[in-house]
């Protein structure tokens, strides 16, 4: 099992991600950490990533999901993953893969970003990402959870989201 928590800054991706790796028995992958000190620094800076930017990025998170594919691990990965192209070239890297969106409304998304700290994602990169994101799609192997509530909610549909998952052929 392979699960890809999305969604854009603010969402909780980590946070749902942790919880739910640590339910699974699986381990847990944040992309933010793999993102290149270039692509870090663009961010802090204010500025917005484009393709070409997160080409090794995906890359690097397809990687890792192949290979954890092959050893027969499960893998929970928390990453942004705002366009369909982004997660069909994770959803190549290994059979499988299963996206949980966590839906949130930009004025919520950008309240939990101004109360960050230690991140180098700025509230003015909010927008952008609502700019580009393009939700799961119907024919996509995945769920969308509401992720307005706080956290413990958010967990506990994402749980549910990923228990129905387990039980049969998701949407």
């Amino acid at each position: 099992m392979i699960v890809v928590v999305l969604g854009v800054a603010g969402a909780g991706k980590s946070t749902v991600g942790r919880a739910l790796a640590e339910g699974l028995g699986a381990v847990f992958l944040d992309g933010d950490d793999l993102h290149p000190a270039a692509n870090i620094a663009k961010m802090t800076a204010g500025r917005s990533l484009d393709d070409t930017d997160r080409a090794p990025w995906l890359r690097t998170l397809s990687d890792r999901i192949r290979q954890s594919s092959r050893s027969g691990r499960r893998l929970v990965v928390a990453c942004s993953a705002l366009k369909r192209a982004y997660r069909d070239e994770l959803r190549r890297a290994a059979p499988g893969v299963w996206c949980l969106y966590l839906a949130l409304d930009r004025d919520t998304a950008r309240a939990r970003v101004s109360r960050r700290t230690g991140h180098f994602m700025p509230l003015r990169l909010v927008d952008s990402q609502f700019e580009i994101l393009e939700p799961l799609e119907s024919d996509e192997p995945g769920a969308t959870v509401d992720a307005t509530a706080g956290p413990e909610v958010t967990v506990a549909r994402a749980r549910r989201a990923v228990a129905d998952f387990g039980r049969g052929p998701a949407r």
